[in-house]
């Protein structure tokens, strides 16, 4: 079986600019994912990074960027799922965590993120 994690938006903003900005083990988890993926709200939300001036590059070029120097994909889960999922997700109003959290928790996958909230009530995030 593939060792498979998935990561969220802050994740792959820093893996392209800012690689210092993630621990140690979360390196280590990304250097040791066979397959890496995100959420389609992950590009949603870098995308709107670029658009409100947070990042410089749109999540089109940060993404084909990450597809290069990892085996990077999309979850393709069916997005009614997710939001069955993310219904059950009551300990934050943020749509796009709730959703990217959902989209991991349906196959109780690891999560890599940095956010500790998420960390807090999802057994499945690292960093």
């Amino acid at each position: 079986m593939e060792a498979v994690i998935y990561i969220d938006t802050n994740v792959v903003v820093w893996l392209v600019g800012a690689p210092d900005q993630l621990s140690d083990s979360a390196r280590e988890e990304v250097d040791a994912a066979e397959l890496v993926l995100i959420s389609p709200m992950v590009e949603l939300e870098v995308e709107y990074l670029y658009e409100v001036g947070r990042i410089s590059q749109p999540a089109q070029v940060v993404l084909d960027h990450l597809r290069g120097v990892l085996n990077l994909r999309m979850c393709d889960r069916s997005f009614g799922a997710v939001v069955t999922a993310a219904k059950q997700i009551h300990w934050t109003r943020d749509p796009f965590d709730r959703l990217i959290t959902a989209q991991a928790a349906i196959g109780n996958d690891v999560l890599l993120t940095r956010d500790k909230i998420i960390r807090a009530n999802y057994q499945q995030a690292r960093w």
